[in-house]
């Protein structure tokens, strides 16, 4: 069994900053790609930014210079750091991997419980 838990998500003000993270706990083979997603209310989730087991990174064009994704392979951790951050920022956040369990052959994509992140001007 593979576990994803997000920590980092709050309230903050405009133009403030939040640092979110996201463990990867279990049965890991290997972990390729990294990502973190958000959902507005009454949007449909969206990719925020992701990163490769290499560490390239990409980013959507409305995060562009204010968010930075980042891993730490040895603690098996994704965080991404939001600066500058405005209202329409706010949406719940989800952390995604590309797992490969121990004892299996192929990766498949697990999710985190997803951490609230509002903005408030």
């Amino acid at each position: 069994q593979v576990q994803l838990v997000e920590s980092g998500g709050g309230l903050v003000q405009a133009g403030g900053s939040l640092r979110l993270s996201c463990a990867v706990s279990g049965s890991i083979g290997s972990i390729n790609t990294m990502a973190w997603y958000r959902q507005a209310p009454g949007k449909q989730r969206e990719l925020v930014a992701s990163i490769t087991g290499a560490g390239n990174t990409n980013y959507a064009d409305s995060v562009k210079g204010r968010f930075t994704i980042s891993r730490d392979n040895a603690k098996i951790t994704v965080y991404l750091q939001m600066d500058s951050l405005k209202d329409e920022d706010t949406a719940v956040y989800y952390c995604n991997a590309a797992v490969r369990a121990r004892g299996t052959a192929i990766a498949r994509p697990y999710w985190g419980q997803g951490t609230q992140v509002t903005v408030s001007s």
